[in-house]
């Protein structure tokens, strides 16, 4: 089964933002993804690291996964198929297209602690924002 940690983070709510994806597939090196975001809020920057993540694992054919997100508001979203702030909506109903793709999926709430790769791979997103890349 492949472990995905993502994590999104913002420099100021709104401002300048990162997602940090950290990938464990159980055969050979894990994978890293720091993604410049933009401009948004920090919740937008949770649900683009999950999107960013889904496609990354979509695209490598990966078909169980099983997500680790320190965000309590997208893991019970996803959990649920709804979001409680309609801003949202829009992001979930694309990531749960996505989810739906996958044979076995899963996504489990984990304390900032055991996601300090995907946290570390987010800040380092931010900056990369910050010069312009």
């Amino acid at each position: 089964m492949i472990e995905v940690y993502i994590d999104g983070a913002s420099a100021g709510d709104p401002g300048r933002s990162g997602a940090g994806i950290f990938i464990k597939t159980g055969k050979g090196p894990a994978l890293s993804y720091s993604v410049p975001l933009g401009v948004m809020s920090n919740h937008e920057a949770e649900y683009s690291s999950l999107l960013h993540a889904l496609k990354i694992c979509h695209d490598k054919g990966y078909t169980v996964v099983s997500f680790r997100t320190d965000s309590l508001a997208v893991e019970k979203a996803v959990d649920k198929r709804f979001a409680k702030d309609k801003r949202y909506e829009p992001l979930l109903s694309e990531a749960l297209d996505l989810i739906d793709t996958f044979e076995l999926f899963f996504i489990k709430w984990i304390p900032s602690k055991q996601n300090k790769t995907a946290d570390e791979l987010a800040r380092k997103a931010i900056q990369m924002n910050a010069e312009g890349r």
